[in-house]
């Protein structure tokens, strides 16, 4: 049972941002101040990846937490109501997100993948493996 209404509900749903929230931009100021010139959510390419270095094949996805399931088997019961739906959703996603990175990878493009928090907590060592990335794809050409 929902302890919200279903128009409080539809508000607080309505609300959640798909991009350009704070962890994308913290990151996005952190490469920028380094320097690294990159696209946001390019619908170009599969996936609509959250940053893109076409130059260096390289694409970054920054995951929340709770929408593409960290530690989904541990934490899938958590949802006390509508079990049903946010299981299959966020299952969804899980799946969604190998099927993107598979895609990619068989494109040519290196994937890399941020947990939100991640970001937050470490966002220097999170720019730094994409700038390793960078490197790496620099030395290639």
């Amino acid at each position: 049972m929902d302890v919200l209404t279903k128009e409080q509900r539809r508000k607080n749903m309505q609300a959640i941002k798909s991009s350009g929230t704070k962890i994308e931009i913290a990151l996005a100021k952190a490469l920028w101040n380094q320097g690294f010139h990159y696209r946001k959510n390019n619908k170009k390419v599969y996936g609509k990846p959250d940053f893109t270095f076409k130059k260096y094949g390289l694409a970054i996805f920054v995951d929340g937490e709770f929408w593409h399931g960290k530690d989904w088997e541990q934490r899938k019961n958590d949802h006390k109501s509508n079990q049903e739906f946010w299981h299959k959703k966020i299952q969804r996603n899980i799946e969604r997100d190998k099927e993107v990175n598979l895609h990619l990878k068989k494109e040519g493009w290196k994937v890399l993948r941020f947990w939100g928090r991640d970001i937050e907590k470490n966002l220097e060592t999170c720019v730094k493996k994409i700038e390793r990335k960078i490197n790496e794809a620099k030395r290639k050409d």
